[in-house]
């Protein structure tokens, strides 16, 4: 990857909706070599997929909770099962293996502390193998990047 590649990355990371023929002109590039480095780029997997940054609030989950989970027992079965049923479910926007005290951090969405609650009874705690749960609530965003750094 290249400087160009990367002016091509940073760009799309700010506007995913650029015509090939605007992202050329940025990087100052023809088009048709322009499109082919993308194409080269999303080949690669550099480029996983394109997609729209929503409001969370505006879209109705105004609650950001950070959970962290220790898993009861570390052997292969149980965490292939927690695994696999946290990538089934829609609230938990994220989860990080971490070291330390705790297994994995999630960051959950919610409409409401109700909301939350229901979720983690009905959900949270139905899966097997959790130890123990920690959960934070975030009042705020100080920075919340859409675009990995620019080199």
């Amino acid at each position: 990857m290249d400087k160009i590649d990367r002016k091509i990355l940073h760009e799309l990371q700010l506007d995913g909706r650029l015509s090939n023929q605007d992202l050329a002109q940025r990087v100052n590039l023809s088009p048709s070599p322009c499109l082919r480095r993308v194409r080269r780029l999303e080949e690669q997997g550099v480029i996983r997929g394109y997609t729209a940054i929503i409001d969370q609030k505006r879209f109705g989950f105004p609650l950001t909770v950070f959970t962290r989970i220790s898993l009861a027992r570390h052997d292969t079965e149980t965490v292939a099962k927690f695994e696999r049923r946290v990538r089934e479910i829609d609230e938990i926007i994220d989860c990080f293996v971490l070291t330390g005290q705790r297994d994995y951090q999630l960051r959950v969405v919610a409409a409401s502390l109700e909301d939350y609650e229901r979720f983690m009874r009905d959900t949270l705690h139905t899966i097997p193998g959790i130890g123990s749960i920690d959960t934070s609530f975030a009042f705020g965003v100080v920075k919340q990047a859409p675009s990995l750094p620019h080199l």
